[in-house]
């Protein structure tokens, strides 16, 4: 695991070591739940494909609770208490939009991203990918810092407007389920807004699927082939974008 200090406050990553042909670095972001197995497993994922990853939890520059919502989360696809955890969910995150949160998180993604693009395999190939919460904070790394060189956002909120967008230099490769109404009814006014900032803007909706269709952890959500089709097309993106 690394060491960081952001906005200061220490937080861990994880590091996965590319296996064979160095193609680049992602950083990986996690969804709400933190720095979960299947999180460390995308990375170690992204590392036999042969890109450095780093994963860094960024849950206590959220101010949440690692443990809590860990169990949270496990819960969450019990049919007996799903109701009942929705509410503690919302209570569990609301810490997280207090205000100056999302500058303690951005300032988070930004150290494991400097990490990347100052090594030798990231130099000026250093992408962003994220799942939810991690998704979000991929697109608003994309948009502060012009060194990205990709970004590949799951099921992500994008609440910019053209001009905030305009300040993304790097192609991105987004994923939505079609059953993720919070997100692809707002789908429509995004791509003009990224068609009016010039942002190369690529997106696939994946019928049959909903939010976090991509985490195989989650038995309620996860869909086979859309998941094995996004990582395909990631890699694709990746490859393309990085090299």
């Amino acid at each position: 695991m690394l060491e960081f200090t952001a906005a200061g406050q220490d937080f861990v990553a994880y590091r996965a070591e590319p296996a064979g042909q160095v193609r680049g670095a992602v950083v990986v972001i996690h969804e709400i739940w933190g720095l979960a197995d299947h999180i460390k497993d995308v990375a170690d994922r992204f590392a036999a494909a042969g890109y450095l990853a780093v994963a860094p939890d960024l849950m206590g520059l959220a101010g949440l609770d690692a443990t809590l919502l860990a169990e949270l989360g496990a819960d969450r696809n019990d049919p007996v208490n799903r109701t009942e955890i929705k509410p503690r969910i919302r209570a569990a995150t609301e810490p997280m939009r207090s205000p100056g949160r999302a500058g303690q998180i951005q300032a988070g993604v930004a150290a494991a991203f400097d990490y990347l693009e100052s090594s030798a395999e990231g130099a000026g190939r250093t992408a962003v990918v994220g799942f939810c919460f991690g998704g979000t904070y991929s697109f608003a790394l994309a948009v502060s810092d012009a060194r990205v060189a990709a970004a590949v956002p799951f099921y992500g909120h994008a609440n910019y407007s053209a001009e905030e967008l305009s300040g993304i230099t790097c192609p991105v490769l987004a994923f939505y389920g079609e059953e993720d109404k919070a997100l692809t009814d707002d789908l429509p006014d995004l791509i003009e807004r990224m068609r009016q900032s010039g942002v190369d803007f690529r997106y696939t909706v994946f019928a049959g699927a909903g939010h976090a269709f991509f985490n195989d952890t989650n038995p309620v959500s996860y869909r086979a082939e859309p998941a094995r089709i996004a990582w395909q097309e990631a890699l694709e993106f990746l490859g393309a974008a990085l090299r």
